[in-house]
């Protein structure tokens, strides 16, 4: 065992993780300014409760040793995964399992609700480096079943609660992943085109089939046909289920080079009267509040971000800390594009927050989970010796 004295000048020591710790703060200033615009006792809960918890969380989670974690990862996945079962129960007292907008998502702890969801986007993504670390049976078709079953039990009893937006962000995560342990792309390929195919299958048959032929519910369906209107410049539905978006692509449309500062911007962001607006729709407050200028900021803290995790990956040895940081990045990627894709009226609304930026206490504690593992990662030295990772010797392998 590292003495604590030694596993601190570790941390303290020069490496890419502090770049994803600058990223992940400023982030968060960004975010507890922007909820503040439209939400001032969210962005004091943020600042004063959940942004020190993160922190805390953060720290206790860059001292353990990497082994000690890939030993944790599955029963602590597993016990999650049996939290998201008690929750989908009917018979869960709703003073314990609270309805919100239509789902079953949080815990109740009297003044503190949590989001198990984003606890399992974290433990999912151990576990699947801790599964893929040393294995080569996922460089064949049928081996990679087992790695996309065990993304569909989380992902089913998330779209159980239902929340679709936390569920589009496993497939892609899993995917750089594999492409990242070594998997044989044109199986990969094939698997995407698959997934490809039943998205465009149901954007066909949402838009053009007869209500009695439908695949999607009645409100992804409306979604998915309001965001398609908008597009077309169709604007029945402006006052449906297309408001919220149209309100946040007018935010982000005005906001201009530089935006209207916070006072102006409050008074907009309020007359146009944005639902969700501190959490989902918080892109459209950026962009209204410091323009373009402000989103390309945003957009250049997560280039950061993503680029300190694969940074990380690209020197570390060990193979679950590569693994991991390569999933943490294509998460924390996917979530970015989706969240800022539904502000622009280029993706349907899912209900998916900004990372670091959104109001959420669980959403905030999970990400900088990320960021502390990412410093324990990469403030480790290469062990001496260590068992062979997926690594091949020829890389032209992967494209066989």
């Amino acid at each position: 065992m590292i003495p604590l004295p030694t596993r601190l000048r570790q941390l303290l020591s020069l490496h890419p993780g502090w770049l994803a710790l600058f990223a992940a703060l400023a982030l968060s200033v960004i975010g507890i300014a922007a909820i503040g615009t439209v939400a001032i006792p969210e962005a004091t809960k943020m600042a004063r409760f959940w942004l020190p918890v993160s922190l805390a969380v953060m720290a206790v989670c860059a001292i353990p040793r990497p082994r000690w974690i890939g030993y944790a990862s599955y029963p602590l996945f597993a016990a999650v995964l049996i939290v998201l079962i008690l929750m989908a129960l009917p018979f869960m007292p709703r003073a314990i399992v609270p309805v919100r907008n239509g789902a079953r998502a949080w815990i109740s702890l009297g003044s503190i609700t949590l989001q198990p969801s984003e606890l399992i986007k974290v433990l999912f993504v151990l576990s699947m480096a801790w599964y893929l670390r040393y294995r080569s049976s996922y460089r064949t078709l049928r081996g990679l079943l087992v790695p996309f079953f065990i993304m569909f039990i989380p992902v089913a009893l998330i779209l159980k609660q239902p929340d679709l937006g936390t569920a589009l962000l496993f497939a892609p995560t899993l995917f750089v992943m594999l492409v990242a342990a070594g998997a044989k792309l044109r199986h990969l390929g094939f698997l995407l085109g698959l997934v490809v195919l039943a998205i465009s299958v149901n954007v066909a048959v949402a838009l053009w089939a007869p209500d009695n032929m439908q695949l999607l519910r009645p409100h992804q369906r409306a979604r998915i046909v309001s965001m398609v209107s908008l597009a077309q410049g169709d604007t029945r539905f402006i006052k449906s289920t297309a408001y919220q978006q149209d309100k946040a692509m007018t935010l982000v449309s005005a906001g201009g080079l530089t935006g209207y500062g916070a006072e102006r911007s409050a008074t907009i962001v309020k007359f146009n009267r944005v639902p969700h607006v501190h959490n989902d729709m918080i892109f459209a407050v950026i962009a209204n509040r410091w323009g373009v200028l402000g989103v390309l900021g945003v957009l250049g803290l997560y280039l950061t971000l993503t680029a300190s995790f694969l940074l990380i990956a690209g020197r570390s040895k060990d193979p679950l800390a590569q693994l991991s940081c390569v999933g943490f990045a294509g998460m924390i990627f996917t979530q970015v594009v989706i969240n800022i894709g539904m502000n622009l009226g280029m993706l349907p609304v899912t209900g998916i927050t900004l990372p670091f930026i959104s109001y959420g206490g669980s959403s905030l504690v999970a990400t900088f989970i990320m960021v502390g593992l990412a410093l324990n990662f990469a403030s480790r030295r290469p062990a001496m010796l260590a068992r062979p990772n997926f690594e091949f010797d020829n890389p032209d392998a992967i494209f066989q």
